[in-house]
């Protein structure tokens, strides 16, 4: 895996970008004026959905890969994850500022199940971002008793995010439109 230099700079930045992302996301999911990118955009849930699930399964695989001391399989696998995870921010966004929330229409006990997975999915979503970008920069600066601390809490907290987006997904998916 490239190496970088560690320095406060690199540290500074990575305390700005694990800020910024979620008050950007934030602020454009809040815009109530949508911009009309087209009919391709419908599509996007079904595809953030896809890369949640496949997002889940790279992690588990880089576990897994980690554990067995295949680190070339880790690396890969993470790597992955991380691609997945940026684009997912950029097609998360695109949609969100195209198209309006589809509110949830289940009713009984899975209203309280959906939302107790959404709001544990947002909340932990905004945290994870800054521990999954430390966990990989500790790891291209060759700090890995510093990475595996990190990914301690990083890898099940992203995991959970991840799983959750899918669970969200398959449970609103039939009220999009």
């Amino acid at each position: 895996m490239p190496t970088i230099s560690q320095n406060p700079q690199n540290d500074k930045l990575i305390n700005i970008v694990s800020i910024v992302i979620p008050l950007a996301v934030a602020a454009l999911i809040g815009i109530q004026i949508k911009l009309p990118l087209g009919d391709w955009t419908k599509v996007l849930p079904h595809v953030i959905g896809f890369l949640n699930t496949t997002t889940a399964i790279c992690l588990i695989y880089g576990f897994i890969a980690i554990k067995s001391k295949n680190i070339k399989g880790h690396e890969t696998a993470m790597k992955l994850a991380f691609a997945q995870g940026g684009l997912f921010l950029v097609l998360y966004i695109l949609y969100h500022i195209s198209n309006p929330s589809t509110p949830y229409g289940g009713t009984g006990w899975t209203r309280p199940v959906y939302y107790f997975f959404l709001i544990s999915h947002i909340v932990l979503s905004i945290g994870v971002v800054r521990l999954v970008l430390y966990a990989i920069y500790q790891a291209l600066t060759n700090q890995i008793e510093a990475h595996k601390k990190t990914v301690k809490w990083a890898f099940p907290i992203w995991l959970y995010v991840s799983l959750t987006g899918v669970i969200v997904y398959l449970m609103i998916s039939p009220f999009y439109v």
